[in-house]
């Protein structure tokens, strides 16, 4: 059985949703990211960059237990594992791998700033706000221009991509967005939002707090300040 540690945020479900399609067994590890749980030695054994998820799967390449981190790496992973939700065929693989780096270097990325400027900022910063509220409102189009000609990212067929890339959506008025813009993403979003794998993957720890908007200091510092920025 595989084990998760994750925290209910887009990352986070991106892994939870994946292990749900591919059925394959896996137990849950909440690392609570608002305690501090991240900066735990056991868990930088495993995540060296003190960041949810990781997995350890206990039947590695090798057959003994084999750790994963990083989000993008676990959903090659777990589609290298599994033969599922990543072609075969050389070009429609490179497909699907330039739309999963899309999400890991631009889309996630970016639309965390959006977020974290709007929502968590301890005072107004318009510049910043407006910096990446358009490049959030860019990438929607580029992600709507993709589905306007393709049924899914990497093409006809559902893939790792879409994994990667649906969560990040899921809030996207917070970032500043209407989906009613991209009248692509929404066919695309609302699509992925009725796959019952999706639905079970998004109910991993729904009972816990992400983030809370009303922080206070010392988990303001174990976030954003800080304790997130000591060396380890």
């Amino acid at each position: 059985m595989i084990d998760l540690y994750t925290w209910p945020t887009p990352n986070g479900f991106k892994a939870s949703i994946m292990l749900e399609e591919t059925d394959l067994p896996y137990r849950v590890v909440p690392i609570d990211i608002n305690t501090g749980d991240q900066f735990r030695p056991e868990f930088l054994a495993i995540s060296p960059n003190n960041k949810i998820p990781a997995i350890v799967d206990p039947e590695g390449p090798a057959g003994r237990p084999f750790p994963v981190f990083e989000s993008g790496a676990i959903l090659m992973y777990l589609a290298e594992k599994t033969g599922r939700f990543l072609p075969a065929d050389a070009e429609d693989r490179m497909v699907a791998i330039q739309w999963l780096m899309f999400q890991m270097g631009g889309l996630g990325p970016m639309l965390g700033q959006a977020h974290h400027f709007r929502q968590y900022a301890p005072e107004p910063i318009p510049y910043a706000v407006d910096r990446y509220t358009g490049e959030a409102g860019r990438l929607y189009g580029v992600l709507d221009r993709r589905l306007s000609e393709a049924e899914y990212l990497a093409g006809a067929s559902y893939s790792i991509a879409d994994i990667a890339s649906f969560p990040w959506t899921r809030s996207h008025a917070k970032q500043g967005q209407s989906l009613d813009d991209f009248p692509n993403v929404k066919r695309w979003f609302d699509a992925i939002a009725e796959r019952p794998a999706v639905q079970r993957g998004l109910a991993v720890l729904a009972d816990r707090s992400a983030v809370s908007r009303d922080l206070d200091d010392a988990t303001r510092a174990v976030l954003f300040g800080e304790r997130q920025f000591a060396r380890r």
